[in-house]
């Protein structure tokens, strides 16, 4: 590999660049919900993801930072560029500060100052709660959560929509429920890993999954209430409740399966529906919101 590919590999591990495609994407979804019948902007549109993946960048440098010794002794973040002592902490400090000040300054500048303060309130909550957490208490999944939660309320307050709504319920709701069967599955498939690291996850000393699947399937009920219920709202229309629960029907039917069985396979079904249940969940939802 290159010197510059090996760079811009570095890049894309120290930023989770990668992981940062779902900020790009709830975000916008957040946005062009609240915009739905009215005043699209193309230009806001783009410097709220921009601004908010900025933000994300900067989180994940700084997340990095905090957590080089776990990263170093998990094999799945062993060659993240810190942890392999490929850049130096001082670098990547500095190159955290100026993606993270100038993710929150465009917010403020060309969107609103409420993108900017809920961005704020992300990166409080990732840096300073979850992260410190993750070695403490298994509360830290929800912590984290929540964290993940906020980044379509940016696209939603980029729209000027007002923060008390039923749309917010539901956005914030559908991404913190929709976390949390996929975080569980992810805890329990690496459970060596992550108390090897020295986290405290929900899969600690569950060998067998019993409290891990348990969790699975109730947050997964939570999530199917939750994308039946609020149609009852009026935000969207009746057949949002029928699409909407298939999705969370199935997630919970495969939550279901993997705590009968409390197989890797199963939890791995799991993980893999949840990738598609986020992207086909915001599509009904976008189709049946009521502008």
């Amino acid at each position: 590999m290159s010197a510059f590919s090996q760079l811009r590999e570095d890049f894309m591990m120290l930023t989770k660049a990668r992981l940062s495609f779902l900020v790009v994407f709830t975000t916008a979804f957040g946005y062009l919900v609240a915009v739905k019948g009215g005043d699209f902007s193309g230009w806001t549109l783009f410097h709220t993801v921009f601004g908010t993946v900025l933000s994300a960048f900067g989180a994940a440098v700084f997340n990095q930072l905090m957590e080089i010794d776990a990263d170093a002794v998990m094999e799945r973040t062993s060659d993240r560029p810190l942890a392999a002592q490929r850049m130096p902490r001082g670098l990547a400090f500095v190159i955290g500060w100026v993606l993270c000040a100038f993710g929150m300054i465009h917010l403020g500048m060309k969107v609103n100052a409420t993108a900017a303060y809920l961005a704020g309130a992300t990166l409080l909550t990732y840096l300073f709660v979850y992260t410190p957490l993750k070695k403490r208490s298994t509360f830290n999944t929800i912590v984290g959560a929540v964290s993940g939660a906020i980044p379509p309320l940016i696209g939603w307050a980029a729209g000027d929509q007002s923060l008390l709504s039923w749309g917010t319920l539901f956005l914030f709701g559908l991404l913190f429920f929709w976390q949390l069967p996929h975080f569980a599955a992810i805890n329990w498939m690496y459970r060596e890993e992550y108390e090897r690291g020295g986290f405290v996850m929900w899969s600690n000393d569950d060998e067998d999954g019993a409290r891990t699947s348990k969790l699975a399937v109730l947050f997964s009920v939570c999530l199917l209430i939750l994308q039946v219920g609020l149609v009852f709202s009026g935000i969207m229309h009746w057949w949002a409740a029928i699409a909407g629960g298939l999705l969370a029907g199935a997630m919970l039917w495969l939550a279901v399966k993997f705590r009968k069985t409390r197989d890797r396979k199963d939890a791995r079904s799991l993980f893999f529906f949840t990738l598609l249940y986020l992207p086909l969940a915001m599509a009904v939802s976008y189709f049946a919101w009521t502008a």
